[in-house]
């Protein structure tokens, strides 16, 4: 299924509504999207609104990606930097696709929208991303053009004696 993409849609109670359940969903299906299940809605709103006033301040951009429905069923944000010696890249983060979307190609099609997205910043060379380990993401970033490009070892505590490694990666985008 191929979704429609949108950059930086209307903010809207059917956006965060729908990006909350999507965010709720990939959290519980064990998606390494900030939050460890099992998660409510309830549990994550304050962090989406962290991220809406971002976005309403200009500091952080939005991709959804919506299937036939109209449902939002994946969403990639992104993060531009104050400092003034890296505006030459974005952070992205909070990067969903529904669980039942995955291991279909959905993925690699949202990270194919998101480099095209960034190509229209003006300014940003590259792209930035996060990913905890012990889950394969680096390899599956990596297939998407991305390179390993840092590693702190257990710097991301999932639970009790269950640290992850915090990955760094990157896209250049010129």
């Amino acid at each position: 299924m191929t979704l429609t993409y949108t950059l930086d849609p209307v903010a809207d109670r059917a956006l965060r509504d729908g990006v909350l359940a999507l965010w709720a969903d990939v959290s519980n299906a064990g998606g390494a999207v900030g939050f460890v299940p099992p998660v409510t809605e309830d549990d994550i709103r304050p962090e989406l609104v962290r991220h809406f006033a971002g976005m309403a301040e200009g500091r952080i951009r939005l991709l959804v990606g919506r299937d036939d429905d109209g449902r939002i069923a994946a969403t990639a944000f992104f993060a531009f930097n104050g400092h003034r010696l890296m505006t030459h890249w974005a952070w992205l983060y909070t990067v969903m696709v529904h669980p039942r979307l995955q291991g279909r190609g959905t993925g690699r099609e949202l990270m194919a929208a998101v480099a095209e997205a960034a190509r229209g910043f003006d300014g940003i060379d590259a792209i930035r991303l996060g990913c905890r380990g012990g889950l394969g993401l680096e390899d599956f970033y990596a297939s998407c053009g991305y390179k390993e490009v840092g590693r702190v070892p257990g710097a991301i505590r999932v639970a009790d004696g269950d640290d992850r490694d915090d990955i760094t990666m990157l896209l250049p985008l010129r």
